[in-house]
């Protein structure tokens, strides 16, 4: 409107950052902590040189959009938008993601994003050179995914524990074909390739287990947005049927997915009311929860947060009950070079 160029602000300084969050909050808004580039609009008016208009970025997830709402239509959002796509794709990133509440869907769709799901909280858009239909696609041709009927689990594996091995072993018992999708994003103590070649090793006799990256499009908690859901159980709400929701409506779908298994979960929050949304979500989408008690080890349930914690703790005693918690193939990695770098 005013043919002023978006301005990067630098969140490493105290005094920039804070003007953003005062900004936002205006709008009852937060600036996300894992933001990694912002940029705002200032002036107009009356407004002098102060922030009119701001939004940020983290990875490829466009988020903390706000507009003075006198100056709301006038395209500053365009401007804003057309800025991060250009940072993204300077970046050599060509795909990217929008979360944002459910009456704001429109307005991005308006500007080339195309909606995934929405929900009374929260809504997902995509845009870029390729959409959730491709990526699957390439999915399936790149693990050779064959049409018939297939039971799943997503899993962390953070790391890969006696307890995933056997939740694995129930699925492969009870059905012809099994595919188990790993969490693709890097925000575990193990890295992701690390997770994924302990798991497929780990499975490898196993002859009906096929194991895949999970992709973009199973969100993990720790990186759904906050910025404008701050309340913490309207947040995992929103969360937990988005992603339940996404995997029933394209994954399933595409994969003729009919059954899907997961753990009881005596310990995390998060984990529990994801398990409550999938056993709400998945059957409208004609797909069978299946809840497996979990292998427990001197009767307690076998976690990876508890071999995280033993690794941590160095304690000799708790150390030997590795061998009871984890297979050879995690313990092997453990001792290398690699693994022990890891936790260390």
């Amino acid at each position: 409107m005013y043919g002023v160029i978006p301005e990067w602000v630098n969140l490493n300084d105290r005094v920039a950052r804070e003007e953003v969050e005062v900004f936002l909050e205006g709008f009852d808004l937060i600036l996300d902590q894992d933001v990694d580039y912002t940029i705002v609009i200032r002036g107009g008016p009356s407004k002098g040189s102060s922030i009119i208009a701001t939004c940020s970025k983290a990875k490829n997830v466009l988020k903390c959009f706000a507009v003075s709402e006198e100056l709301q239509g006038e395209g500053i959002a365009s401007s804003l938008v057309s800025a991060l796509l250009d940072k993204l794709f300077n970046q050599g990133v060509y795909h990217s993601f929008i979360f944002t509440k459910p009456a704001n869907a429109r307005f991005f769709s308006a500007l080339n994003f195309k909606l995934i799901h929405s929900n009374a909280d929260v809504a997902l858009l995509e845009s870029g050179i390729y959409d959730i239909g491709k990526a699957l696609q390439k999915m399936k041709t790149s693990y050779h995914l064959g049409d018939g009927e297939k039971a799943s689990l997503v899993m962390n594996c953070n790391p890969f524990t006696l307890g995933h091995r056997y939740l694995i072993e129930e699925a492969a018992k009870n059905n012809n074909e099994v595919l188990v999708f790993i969490v693709e994003e890097d925000l575990s103590l193990f890295p992701f390739k690390t997770r994924y070649e302990l798991v497929r090793q780990g499975v490898s006799d196993l002859e009906n287990v096929i194991v895949v990256p999970s992709g973009e499009y199973l969100i993990s908690s720790a990186t759904f947005p906050s910025y404008f859901i701050k309340e913490e159980g309207k947040r995992l709400r929103a969360y937990v049927n988005l992603d339940a929701s996404i995997f029933g409506r394209y994954f399933c779908e595409f994969f003729n997915i009919t059954k899907r298994y997961v753990g009881e979960e005596p310990y995390c929050q998060v984990t529990n009311a994801y398990n409550e949304a999938l056993k709400k979500v998945l059957p409208t989408y004609g797909v069978e929860l299946h809840q497996i008690a979990r292998k427990t080890f001197r009767d307690v349930a076998i976690s990876a947060s508890r071999v995280r914690s033993i690794i941590k703790g160095r304690d000799d005693q708790e150390l030997k009950d590795l061998e009871g918690l984890l297979p050879d193939v995690t313990l092997k990695f453990l001792n290398t070079s690699l693994g022990r770098g890891i936790v260390d």
